[in-house]
């Protein structure tokens, strides 16, 4: 990635994005040194220019940003950088320097693909989601006809607690099955997504 440092006298402005919910958390200044500290640490590294000196974000707080992807824009002289944030991001306890809120709970449907896919690689022992993977694919199929069943169930006869709870179970098994297929949700997303009419 060749950046053009000489247009901010050193610097490039770094924007930094919430990788699940997409919100932009801060924004920062990155010298040479400051991105390459970013790559090897995994955490953001800014250059201060009150201090002088490169900072790693988090580095008193403890609420690092855990780097998934770092991009150069069209112009090669900013940076957005994709985290997963651990704690609020702005010192003044706020989730954002601008105030706002980060959460967004449909968000959640993306961390958790993400969890069942490490489930899926790692296979560790005593998790209910690897014995689901253990059991294969004929288990798993059935799992989600399981909860489709008591989905209806509670759709027509039951109360509104308990069918968002069946639901919720009949999703989480959705994404085990497709995950043992090769697929995630986004997938379904896509699809979905390319019926829209509008």
């Amino acid at each position: 990635m060749n950046l053009d440092f000489d247009k901010m006298g050193g610097l490039v402005p770094a924007i930094v994005q919430d990788a699940n919910t997409n919100k932009v958390l801060m924004l920062g200044f990155m010298n040479q040194e400051a991105l390459d500290k970013t790559r090897e640490l995994g955490k953001v590294t800014f250059y201060s220019r009150t201090k002088q000196r490169l900072w790693t974000k988090g580095e008193e707080s403890g609420n690092f940003l855990n780097v998934v992807d770092i991009l150069a824009d069209c112009d090669k002289d900013t940076l957005l950088i994709k985290v997963h944030p651990v704690g609020p991001v702005c010192h003044t306890g706020s989730d954002t320097c601008w105030g706002e809120d980060n959460k967004e709970d449909i968000m959640f449907l993306k961390y958790l693909q993400d969890f069942i896919c490490r489930r899926y690689k790692e296979m560790p022992e005593n998790s209910y989601t690897t014995s689901l993977f253990q059991k294969g694919i004929n288990r798993m199929a059935q799992k989600v006809g399981e909860e489709a069943v008591e989905t209806v169930i509670e759709a027509t006869n039951g109360t509104g607690d308990r069918l968002i709870y069946e639901a919720s179970d009949l999703i989480y098994h959705l994404i085990v099955l497709l995950t043992s297929k090769g697929y995630c949700i986004e997938d379904l997303a896509r699809e979905l997504k390319s019926r829209h009419k509008g």
